[in-house]
């Protein structure tokens, strides 16, 4: 059929949809019933999903797949969860298939490559003006700590978002409080006090609850700016009441430019009359107790009146100490 027997109107709301629509909408519009079969026959048209059709031949692309889902869970559908986290950037690559959530008082059937959810608070969740619809960033984040099997998977959605400027600490605490049920909740308002104060990164996370929180530790400043000369340098954890800066280097380690950065951070932190100490993945992960006495010890050393305490029974700053 040629296009511009379609209405216009029709043919700017496939447009808006990626080139995708359904039959209901070509009935709504006036056109007759066998339009879809005999598009599809002359090879113009395909079927992408149950009473769903792409009006182009070829692949579809991501955002025409999105849409097929939409379309085919209908009335008040919803991007969602691993979706919704590609539509505000906190994934780099698409994943595998469409999740959409709907409403609990309908339901529609999973399908290969469509992931069918269902809440009680959708239309208070989703974004007011996005296209297509979708959840907003706070609760696409708490979807997916919902959903993760291990703490670690929670708080990297929590990171990520937080990192890449998505959201912030406190718009998800309060998204957080308005769930009545969700997994990892402790986790994750643990959490979200670490991302607060500035931590960045996994590492830094992973800092200031072994090390600091678990040991007694006083907090340090977190991502803290300084000058020198022309340049700015920031420090992971500082304590400045006690001269001491620790830095975190990432899983990877650094290139050799990266370590010559480190030095001259090191030294110019020296100049201030302040020690650095620096820890890495391993260290911060699989030796928690050993570094807390160390900062501990130096923190002492310059002017701390605390004193460490053991994370539980088999923990090395009690032995160390002693």
């Amino acid at each position: 059929m040629a296009e511009h027997r379609i209405p216009r109107s029709l043919r700017e709301t496939i447009a808006a949809q990626e080139g995708v629509l359904t039959r209901q909408q070509l009935t709504h519009a006036g056109l007759p019933g066998d339009l879809v079969r005999s598009n599809v026959r002359a090879g113009r048209w395909q079927r992408v999903l149950p009473r769903v059709y792409a009006t182009f031949t070829g692949p579809l692309t991501r955002s025409a797949q999105v849409w097929a889902a939409l379309l085919y869970a209908g009335a008040g559908a919803t991007v969602s969860h691993e979706t919704a986290a590609e539509l505000w950037g906190l994934v780099d690559q698409p994943g595998h298939g469409v999740h959409v959530t709907i409403g609990v008082d309908r339901r529609v059937r999973s399908l290969v490559g469509v992931q069918i959810h269902y809440s009680y608070r959708l239309d208070a969740t989703r974004h007011p003006n996005r296209r297509p619809p979708v959840t907003n960033v706070e609760e696409t984040v708490l979807d997916l700590v919902d959903q993760a099997e291990r703490p670690q998977d929670a708080e990297m959605w929590v990171i990520r978002a937080c990192q890449r400027r998505r959201t912030t600490p406190e718009r998800l605490g309060i998204a957080l409080d308005a769930r009545k049920k969700i997994r990892w909740r402790s986790e994750v308002q643990r959490l979200l006090v670490d991302v607060s104060t500035g931590a960045e990164s996994p590492l830094e996370i992973t800092y200031a609850q072994r090390v600091e929180r678990a040991h007694g530790l006083p907090p340090g400043r977190r991502q803290r700016h300084r000058r020198f000369g022309q340049q700015s340098r920031r420090s992971d954890v500082e304590y400045e009441d006690f001269r001491t800066v620790v830095e975190l280097d990432g899983l990877t380690g650094h290139t050799e430019e990266g370590r010559f950065r480190d030095y001259q951070r090191d030294n110019d932190t020296s100049v201030r009359g302040r020690v650095t100490l620096r820890y890495g993945w391993t260290d911060t992960t699989t030796r928690s107790c050993h570094v807390a006495w160390q900062v501990a010890e130096v923190l002492k050393a310059n002017g701390w009146q605390g004193r460490p305490r053991p994370c539980g029974p088999f923990c090395a700053v009690g032995e160390l100490a002693a």
